[in-house]
């Protein structure tokens, strides 16, 4: 589960969150989230310290008596990282590495590292770096205490605290060289999304809380091998692979990075390019972990995103999916599915579905070729909902029956004004 190599050694971490009248909904899934991430990252949880307070304090976030606490523990346990679950101000961020002499770091920062770890491709690595760089800056420059950290580690990934130090005074000048490279590949992505709509393909979004089973179901779907891992933030970069329906129908669906709560600001706006992927999409595939028991909370913060993302009016179907592992799940929302995505029935249930929807969204046609014109049909049965095939041997003729979007309704027209 953990991204750290044999060499390094890891560290040892106490989690600090504080449970407010203004979070108690969220709180115990966000903490018992701040441990998986800590561990994701190649950390080694030993303790953690809660306080139930009305209100975080303005200056060290746990009031003094537990901050005294938190000395004890990370004394008792040789801890070398502190992780807040709460985000931290520049100014927290130096009083508590000054009161506790460890590194200290937040949820966001946390994120972000992972997100470091994870990215792969060149505009992947680009986003992230933008997005640690906008969120450390100011917690950077004009501090020392941050910049003392030159062992790397959690939260030194990515651009690197020793990078920071040594261009602190160019950190606009990076962001500025980052942004002009992002705008050569979102150039890039806006003329290939361009063709796709031009050509009235269709197109549907993978979204969902991480570690929902995206991958698997994209997987399943698009009869390709991508990657699947139990791990949180497996796949940040996007994919669009060919979806191909029984009926010969022909889609676009894309995968991207997973959602969790309290995603980074940064990191959205960083990867507002690759999430338009998703925003342009004619259907959304809302995938739902129901084996988590924060499945609830996890639906909800992705709507909640969605809304952010200005998402929120593109047609979705929610998939609950990993019912193996929660057999007495029941759902009876409109357009939605319970399946497992590891079984091929469930998939092709997908698939039914997602024609069933688009059906409803098209409008129906009925066309007359003659046999002659077999060989049009494989094509034509790529860009038609074909739902009824017969031959007429008596008229020569072949009739097809089903639906056509808009953007095809063009062909229709070509065929009719051609045996007319």
């Amino acid at each position: 589960m953990a991204l750290i190599s044999n060499e390094e050694k890891q560290e040892k971490i106490i989690l600090a969150g504080v449970e407010s009248p203004e979070n108690y909904r969220t709180f115990k899934a966000s903490f018992k989230e701040l441990g998986h991430l800590a561990e994701v990252a190649g950390g080694m949880v030993v303790d953690t310290i809660v306080q139930n307070r009305e209100k975080i304090d303005s200056k060290t976030i746990l009031g003094k008596g537990k901050i005294k606490e938190l000395q004890q523990l990370i004394e008792m346990n040789d801890a070398t990282t502190v992780i807040f679950n709460e985000r931290l101000t520049p100014r927290q961020l130096i009083i508590l590495e000054n009161t506790l002499q460890v590194k200290v770091l937040d949820r966001m920062q946390l994120i972000l590292d992972i997100f470091s770890l994870r990215a792969k491709s060149r505009e992947g690595q680009l986003q992230v770096e933008l997005a640690q760089l906008k969120y450390l800056m100011p917690r950077l420059v004009g501090s020392n205490i941050g910049l003392s950290r030159q062992a790397g580690g959690i939260g030194g990934r990515g651009p690197g605290e020793k990078k920071l130090e040594t261009d602190r005074r160019n950190l606009q000048t990076r962001m500025l060289q980052i942004n002009n490279e992002l705008k050569i590949v979102e150039r890039k992505r806006e003329l290939n999304r361009a063709e796709r709509i031009d050509s009235g393909v269709y197109k549907i979004g993978l979204v969902g809380y991480t570690n929902a089973g995206k991958s698997t179901i994209f997987e399943q779907l698009t009869d390709t091998a991508t990657l699947v891992q139990d791990q949180l933030f497996a796949t940040l970069d996007p994919l669009s692979k060919k979806m191909k329906f029984e009926n010969g129908f022909e889609a676009v669906l894309t995968d991207t990075v997973g959602f969790i709560q309290d995603l980074p600001t940064e990191l959205i706006d960083a990867f507002k390019s690759t999430l338009e992927e998703s925003k342009y999409s004619d259907l959304l595939l809302h995938i739902v972990d129901i084996s988590d028991p924060d499945y609830q909370l996890h639906e909800e913060t992705v709507l909640t995103i969605l809304k952010e993302l200005k998402m929120s009016d593109i047609q979705m179907i929610t998939i609950y999916n990993k019912k193996d592992l929660n057999p007495a799940f029941n759902a009876n929302t409109f357009n939605s599915l319970i399946v497992s995505g590891k079984s091929s029935s469930d998939i092709a249930k997908i698939q039914q579905k997602i024609l069933e929807v688009i059906s409803q969204n098209f409008s129906p046609f009925s066309i007359q070729l003659p046999i002659s014109e077999n060989y049009r049909v494989y094509a034509l049965k790529k860009e038609l909902i074909v739902v009824a095939e017969t031959y007429d041997e008596t008229h020569q003729q072949i009739i097809l029956n089903g639906f056509v979007s808009q953007a095809k309704a063009w062909i229709i027209a070509d065929i009719e004004e051609g045996t007319s």
